[in-house]
């Protein structure tokens, strides 16, 4: 029987897996993405290193692949900045005041606040993660006084934004499904990357955040790349490319900072995520609060949503009768 194990922390900044820190941001109109953290020179690797030692280093750092295996399922729970006080006011103003207004003005109202350069505090918004293999997710998202769901069984996925006053359940965009379908199960992407029809290289050596890291490009089955940056010295990945997006009529390149790593039940997990997006000066995060291992998740969970429609209510029971007069 597998045992479940829960991980928590007080008010430190820490969080969740693979990219699903961009796709929680994306989830939220008026959240404006992150900053661009500039690349140095990309140099060529000490003599004697191997692309099979790094990732073979960078495997048993995160825990080793029989640990990553004993995982089962994975519950995240924590908080995402949505952008700061006034965007985020904003488009709360929107969302409630009915379906006159559309996600579009939400998203070009959170815009322009951002563009002025606020100096508030970034609002921080609850979330919670669950993961099963293979390949199920279920995510909500606390906004506006309501909960956005999206949810994904392992062939199709849906979404339910209320906060944009939709109230039916949507199924996944074309493009949704085809990026959830590529992602790695529930451990890293180099784990059991062959197996999984991926290809690596290594590009060279790079600066993230002070320090050197090897430059990998992963190639997965479908042809889709991602680059991957792992630490010189602890073979932690550090920094990994993030889904494109697109601003001002551009596909901006995304990039998301992984630190904070912490073990649990054997495998390392980033407990802070931090995501920027070329041409923009600022960085949201993303802060794990629990992490559960091996949890008992019902495949209901990852079942298409259910609206739930207020009940009608019983008719009026009938009128006792008068008394009668004597």
């Amino acid at each position: 029987m597998s045992q479940s194990h829960t991980y928590k922390t007080s008010n430190q900044r820490a969080l969740p897996m693979r990219s699903t820190a961009l796709f929680l941001m994306s989830l939220l109109a008026g959240a404006s993405l992150t900053p661009a953290l500039a690349a140095g020179a990309l140099k060529a690797p000490p003599a004697g290193v191997s692309l099979s030692q790094i990732v073979e280093k960078h495997v048993a750092a995160r825990g080793g692949v029989k640990a990553w295996h004993a995982v089962q399922t994975l519950a995240v729970s924590g908080k995402l900045d949505a952008g700061t006080g006034d965007s985020v006011t904003r488009s709360i103003t929107m969302a409630q005041q009915g379906a006159g207004v559309s996600a579009r003005r939400a998203e070009r109202a959170a815009a322009e606040s951002a563009a002025k350069g606020t100096a508030e505090r970034q609002v921080q918004l609850p979330f919670r993660l669950e993961l099963k293999r293979p390949r199920k997710s279920r995510l909500e998202i606390d906004f506006a006084g309501k909960t956005a769901v999206q949810v994904y069984d392992g062939q199709q996925g849906w979404k339910l934004r209320p906060y944009l006053n939709r109230d039916d359940v949507e199924p996944f965009t074309a493009e949704e499904a085809k990026s959830e379908a590529a992602k790695a199960d529930l451990e890293p992407p180099l784990v059991d990357y062959g197996a999984k029809g991926s290809q690596v290289a290594l590009e060279g050596v790079e600066p993230v955040d002070g320090h050197d890291a090897y430059k990998l490009k992963l190639t997965l089955r479908n042809g889709d790349v991602q680059h991957i940056w792992i630490d010189s010295k602890s073979f932690l990945d550090i920094k990994v490319d993030g889904l494109p997006r697109r601003m001002d009529g551009k596909m901006r390149a995304v990039w998301i900072n992984q630190r904070d790593f912490r073990s649990v039940h054997g495998v390392m997990v980033p407990y802070l995520y931090e995501t920027a997006n070329e041409g923009n000066p600022r960085t949201h995060k993303m802060v794990i609060e629990a992490v559960e291992v091996n949890r008992t998740l019902d495949d209901a969970r990852f079942a298409k949503p259910q609206v739930l429609v207020a009940a009608t209510p019983p008719p009026a029971a009938p009128a006792a009768p008068a008394p009668a007069k004597k």
